[in-house]
């Protein structure tokens, strides 16, 4: 009983300093690929599951597959949230500061992830359902044009520190108040854009409207790759256990990811041609 109790200690404690560690690291690093590749590459970049993956294989081993596979699916169905983040956010892009902006999109967070507490789909028809909704707000998004005035191009060099202290202290907010959330909004919760909107914010403020839209863009075309992630880690963890369901997602990710950054490039060539 106490080995298992040291081990569960041992457990969040890791996944604590993880997150802690993962959340600057990962601003820091996708900031300085925004700058040399571009808003819509760090978006791209972002949109990978790294920290609610952790997150899920934590529960299996602490809570059981079963538990894990369940919050695997929820995670799945709260994408919904998280594009109708950037959706909105791009939209009020157009007329409204960062700020505005901002709070519009997660209005619409809070609002459909407080819908889908009440909904259970299953999980095949909840991937289905997710991967229609992002091909139509793709469509539907505004251009990413910049009619911005008085952009700074070039960011100050305390740019990228601030934005790895904010997500550091996002972390914090978030991990502490999920311990009185309960399981399923938990699971819903998960893809909570963070690093989206740090990126987004900071983005819209020093390089203007357009490229805030252009790095959304990116977000919502990756997330495709999350999706899959959390797919097969929902169909298989139960039955075929954490290494070889971890194993396949992580390979499913990869291919997915790939595929979506030369869509995005095709794209992107297509609208400049």
């Amino acid at each position: 009983m106490l080995i298992h109790l040291l081990s569960i200690a041992d457990n969040q404690f890791l996944l604590s300093v993880g997150k802690l560690l993962l959340a600057p690291t990962l601003i820091g690093l996708v900031s300085l690929a925004g700058r040399r590749w571009g808003p819509a590459v760090s978006g791209w970049l972002v949109s990978l599951p790294l920290t609610s993956a952790p997150v899920i294989l934590v529960l299996a081993i602490d809570q059981g597959t079963a538990f894990a596979s369940n919050a695997a699916q929820d995670t799945l169905l709260g994408v919904l949230s998280m594009v109708s983040f950037c959706l909105v956010y791009c939209w009020f892009s157009l007329r409204f500061s960062w700020f505005g902006s901002m709070l519009a999109g997660w209005t619409a967070y809070f609002a459909l992830t407080a819908f889908l507490e009440r909904l259970s789909l299953p999980l095949l028809l909840s991937f289905v359902v997710v991967i229609a909704y992002i091909a139509i707000v793709l469509t539907i998004m505004p251009g990413s044009q910049n009619k911005g005035k008085g952009i700074t191009l070039n960011p100050p060099p305390w740019d990228t520190p601030l934005r790895m202290l904010v997500a550091t202290a996002f972390v914090l907010g978030l991990t502490g108040a999920a311990t009185i959330l309960g399981p399923r909004l938990s699971g819903l919760l998960a893809p909570f854009p963070m690093f989206t909107t740090i990126l987004a914010v900071f983005t819209h403020h020093f390089q203007g409207a357009g490229a805030a839209r252009r790095l959304l863009r990116g977000v919502i075309t990756g997330t495709v790759t999350f999706v899959v992630f959390f797919l097969v880690i929902g169909t298989l963890l139960d039955r075929w256990g954490i290494a070889a369901a971890s194993g396949l997602a992580i390979l499913a990710a990869m291919v997915t990811h790939t595929t979506s950054l030369i869509l995005m490039n095709h794209f992107h060539n297509n609208r400049l041609g």
